[in-house]
């Protein structure tokens, strides 16, 4: 991994449509943008953060999340995800997370991801499938 401070950002953008609404991915029977839709856009954003930094084959996992859903958001609004990297423990990344819609702040939160090597992460994960 190359070099990297705190308080870089990351963004990810997505509009709210008939396959990230609650009813489509079975969190709710209203057509609002999706909690888990909301947390995929907000974990894109932290590994858009990342992306320049890492090395021909690392990449980040998910490891924890504490996000709060604020607001709901109608079908064809804009959504945007921010991450700012607030803290480097080793291979752990801390992550302050927030979403806005096109009036307001919909989601925040705490993300955190670990730096992993792919091959070897995929090789170990796949050993499951030989139990």
């Amino acid at each position: 991994m190359k070099d990297i401070n705190i308080n870089i950002k990351g963004t990810a953008n997505t509009t709210v449509n008939i396959s990230n609404v609650a009813a489509a991915m079975g969190s709710g029977s209203l057509n609002v943008f999706a909690t888990p839709a909301m947390v995929a856009l907000m974990e894109a954003a932290a590994c858009n953060c990342l992306k320049e930094y890492l090395d021909d084959g690392e990449t980040t996992v998910g490891t924890a999340l504490d996000i709060k859903h604020l607001a709901a958001t109608p079908d064809t609004m804009k959504v945007t995800a921010e991450a700012v990297l607030t803290e480097i423990n080793g291979r752990e990344f801390t992550f302050e997370v927030k979403a806005f819609d096109e009036c307001s702040e919909i989601g925040c939160g705490i993300h955190k991801r670990f730096l992993v090597y792919s091959e070897k992460f995929m090789a170990k994960t796949n050993e499951k499938l030989n139990k």
